[in-house]
């Protein structure tokens, strides 16, 4: 029973709404549900006052990863809200997610107030903890009481502002009662339009002064995993010293930025003419095993800058030497010298002509051809998928004199769900064009997310789907020796490789999205240079068979075109 002087359901959720927009909450993603419903009117009501954007989406999953998504792209707090039952448990991929990459993620789930658990009803489960040590914060609010202070420490621990903490994920579980709907006579307030909340101009360029000359030379890397930031490249410009930049880095660009260097540690390990002394590391790198080998090996000093909390790893579970301040970094990294840096020029130039002529003699389109064209023309926001989309990019993506797009890819676990859905959120917290590069296992994983209801507003958004009929990743691992080797039948190509004749065409027309099917690299490049209003895909169809001997043809290509270059040094 209601106790007396409780807050009503309705009265209860626009004190939990209000509170939200004052910490900061400027977009929330709904699905469906009843027992949500005092939480869907008072947001309609903050909605109409132009103090909110709501989207609508009836699979939790994609719910999820669409607010992923426009906290990722916006940098501000954003929430989802979801009835109860297994609705909540929809959300645990997009959750763990954002626990991993620190991102402000709101979980607002409905519930049964207290005297319905245990009761056999309807749609009752325990949802408090659901999310385990993936959210920084989670709390029960009992129906009819007041949710402010609770929605107030969430808010804190979502955007890292209890002490020592990063960013991520919280949980507010709010129980309601019945009546779920306004009194009757209550009424949306006279309709406001809103702005746009959030408007990125893309990664800038940093500027440092150039390194102290009291500094001693070292043969330093400077190595930018994800998220690491524009202040990784001027952090190297600044030092002398060669950038080994991932993708999702939003530092793979300037004058010291190697292409293909994953494919050049070798030349630059023990025993060769000019060995790497020391590693400075910005953001996480995940993308490689030659990368992973550097950071492994125990006789190479290593450090890592970290000027906050971050969430991707415990504290001495790895190696690296932790920084705070670019000033004691730089102490430890040193400068290069001019032999060593343009050494890395030098042969990282002619490691990118060797790939780009494997490359060019290709017939017919393939992933890594595929990665450099998206990396060459994407504009505004560009979003890559994991599995061989980020790794094609990283491998053949050739850096450029300034950054052309802000670069997003769900690398806290690196796991395909949701990618659509996040790069939606993504294209709709911004406002901005959009260019999503995925393989056709992790955009089938997501085909629901390609859904709108009517109304919804669509972003403008061009998927690029690179079509192999499988998991091409899996042919370039070790499972792709064991398919060779023959000894396990079909095994792999099930169980790994995982073929299909899904029609995307089909699925396109569907969801009422414009389709273009495309063969060569020629033809993907004047599809990526036309304007683009609205959502497109473009699905490339590529041979996935051929994929392991035309990564042994590049690794060939350019060891023999570094090797040259640096015995000619």
């Amino acid at each position: 029973m209601t106790s007396q002087g409780s807050l009503s359901s309705l009265a209860a959720a626009r004190i939990a709404v209000k509170a939200l927009l004052d910490g900061g909450v400027r977009h929330v993603v709904v699905s469906p549900g009843s027992r949500s419903a005092p939480m869907a009117y008072a947001l309609a009501e903050a909605e109409a006052a132009g103090n909110v954007r709501l989207l609508v989406r009836i699979d939790e999953r994609s719910a999820g990863f669409t607010a992923l998504g426009l906290a990722l792209s916006t940098g501000a707090p954003a929430a989802v809200l979801t009835t109860s039952g297994t609705a909540v448990g929809n959300l645990l991929p997009a959750v763990m997610e954002a626990n991993h990459a620190a991102v402000p993620l709101v979980v607002l789930s409905a519930d049964r107030p207290a005297e319905l658990h245990g009761t056999g009803a309807n749609q009752t489960t325990i949802q408090l903890d659901l999310f385990g040590e993936h959210v920084r914060f989670a709390v029960d609010i009992a129906a009819g009481s007041n949710p402010q202070r609770a929605v107030e420490t969430a808010i804190y621990a979502a955007t890292g502002a209890l002490e020592d903490t990063p960013p991520g994920p919280v949980q507010l579980n709010l129980g309601f009662r019945e009546p779920l709907v306004p009194e009757p006579g209550e009424a949306l307030p006279a309709t406001k339009g809103h702005g746009v909340f959030h408007y990125d101009s893309g990664p800038q360029p940093l500027s440092m002064p150039p390194a102290s000359a009291e500094l001693a030379e070292r043969r330093t890397v400077v190595l930018a995993g994800h998220d690491g930031g524009p202040v990784a490249e001027a952090f190297a410009r600044a030092h002398g010293l060669p950038l080994l930049a991932e993708p999702s880095s939003n530092a793979r660009f300037g004058p010291n930025a190697v292409g293909p260097y994953r494919l050049m540690l070798d030349n630059f390990g023990p025993g060769s003419a000019l060995p790497i002394e020391r590693v400075v590391v910005f953001g996480r790198p995940t993308l490689s095993r030659p990368v992973a080998a550097l950071l492994a090996r125990n006789d190479l000093p290593a450090a890592m800058y970290e000027p906050v909390p971050v969430a991707w790893y415990e504290h001495g579970r790895r190696r690296e030497e932790r920084f705070d301040s670019l000033t004691e970094l730089a102490g430890f990294a040193g400068r290069g010298s001019d032999d060593w840096l343009d050494a890395w020029l030098l042969a990282g130039a002619a490691a990118q002509h060797a790939l780009d002529g494997v490359l060019e003699a290709e017939r017919a389109a393939n992933g890594p051809a595929v990665g450099a064209a998206v990396w060459k023309h994407a504009r505004g926001q560009l979003v890559l998928g994991s599995s061989n989309g980020i790794r094609d990019v990283d491998l053949a993506g050739q850096p450029s004199p300034e950054p052309l797009a802000t670069v997003f890819a769900n690398r806290g676990l690196a796991g395909i769900d949701g990618t659509i859905s996040t790069a939606t959120g993504i294209a709709l917290g911004a406002g901005r064009e959009t260019t999503l590069l995925l393989g056709d296992v992790t955009f089938l994983h997501d085909a629901g997310g390609l859904f709108l209801g009517a109304g919804e507003p669509g972003p403008d958004l061009r998927i690029v789907v690179l079509n192999d009929a499988g998991g091409g990743i899996f042919g370039l691992l070790e499972h792709g020796k064991v398919e060779d080797d023959g000894g396990y039948g079909t095994a792999v190509e099930r169980l790994f490789g995982t073929p299909h004749s899904v029609d995307i065409s089909a699925l396109a027309a569907a969801y009422g999205v414009g389709h273009t099917s495309v063969s060569t690299t020629a033809e993907l490049a004047a599809v990526l240079a036309s304007p683009l209003k609205g959502r497109a895909i473009v699905e490339v169809r590529t041979d996935r068979s051929e994929l392991r001997p035309l990564h042994a043809r590049i690794k060939a290509a350019v060891a023999a075109a570094v090797s040259q270059v640096l015995l000619g040094a």
